[in-house]
């Protein structure tokens, strides 16, 4: 493999990796808040990606309006299952609770067939064809969306965690919710922000992404297992680790097509999960593992 070629492979991964980053970011939202796994998760990211196009082309909606109209209703749907599917049964042990994520799962890919349809509906780039040229690497404009869509995401969580009065009582919540709610804050609500929350943040990576890979129904069980993936990598109940998680899996999984041998490149969706293996026997808490006291 040239160098050329290795850092073509290296601008691909972190490019998909910024998005397994975001729904690792989602996973630990929600994980902070209530303690479960959200197996939905990569569903929030297939419906992002679905109502944007309807938004975007079919009803030829302005790009910024149609992207934050996707994300306030995925973000909508993300409150909707909090209260619908995991309120009324919060007490239940976590198990029963993670099941249920994964039957929602399982609902919303089955209204998103549907309602789209089984084929892939292909969703124009942000900014045309054209891709910049560095050396001989070429990188595509939308490579640049995805990235720094993912920047802008990622730093404006920090500031709402650290400078908002929401933000502060999500983070209370998860550091202990008993202390927060005798200290007035409801628990109720703050769970349901982080639902929101984490369902935005997928939409985002949904939208971004589709305009590389097709907007389709079927994809959400793979992304929610790669970001799944990121969440432990990274260490699970850290936001920034999450995200660094889903960019490492990213990256080894473009290497590994690049270094495989010819015939078994069509096997990169297996790194992720030999890299997740790995991890859970040589470090169980992550690379970047910490206790679990913050919202991100």
């Amino acid at each position: 493999m040239s160098l050329a070629e290795l850092l073509q492979y290296l601008v691909t991964g972190v490019t998909v990796g910024s998005v397994y980053g975001l729904v690792a970011l989602g996973f630990t939202i929600i994980y902070n808040a209530t303690g479960i796994i959200n197996f939905a998760q990569g569903e929030f990211v297939v419906l992002g990606g679905l109502i944007f196009y309807s938004l975007y082309v079919a009803a030829h909606l302005p790009l910024v309006a149609a992207l934050v109209l996707a994300v306030a209703a995925v973000a909508l749907i993300g409150v909707l299952m909090e209260r619908l599917t995991i309120r009324p049964l919060i007490n239940s042990p976590v198990v029963t609770l993670i099941i249920i994520t994964v039957g929602v799962s399982v609902l919303l890919r089955g209204a998103a067939k549907l309602i789209w349809g089984p084929e892939a509906l292909p969703v124009p780039p942000f900014s045309g064809e054209h891709s910049l040229f560095v050396g001989s690497v070429a990188v595509h404009l939308q490579y640049l969306w995805v990235l720094g869509l993912t920047v802008l995401a990622v730093v404006g969580l920090r500031l709402f965690f650290d400078h908002t009065i929401v933000g502060k009582a999500m983070q209370a919540c998860a550091i202990n919710s008993e202390a927060a709610q005798l200290a007035g804050i409801s628990v109720s609500r703050m769970v349901q922000g982080s639902f929101a929350l984490s369902a935005a943040l997928s939409a985002l990576a949904g939208i971004v992404i589709c305009p590389i890979t097709l907007a389709s129904y079927d994809g959400g069980a793979l992304l929610a297992l790669k970001g799944f993936c990121g969440t432990i990598i990274g260490g699970l109940g850290n936001g920034l680790g999450a995200v660094m998680g889903g960019v490492i899996i990213g990256i080894l999984e473009k290497l590994g097509i690049g270094f495989a041998p010819q015939g078994y490149a069509g096997y990169q969706d297996a790194f992720a999960f030999v890299v997740l293996l790995l991890m859970l026997f040589i470090r169980p808490s992550g690379l970047f593992g910490r206790q679990r006291t913050e919202g991100i």
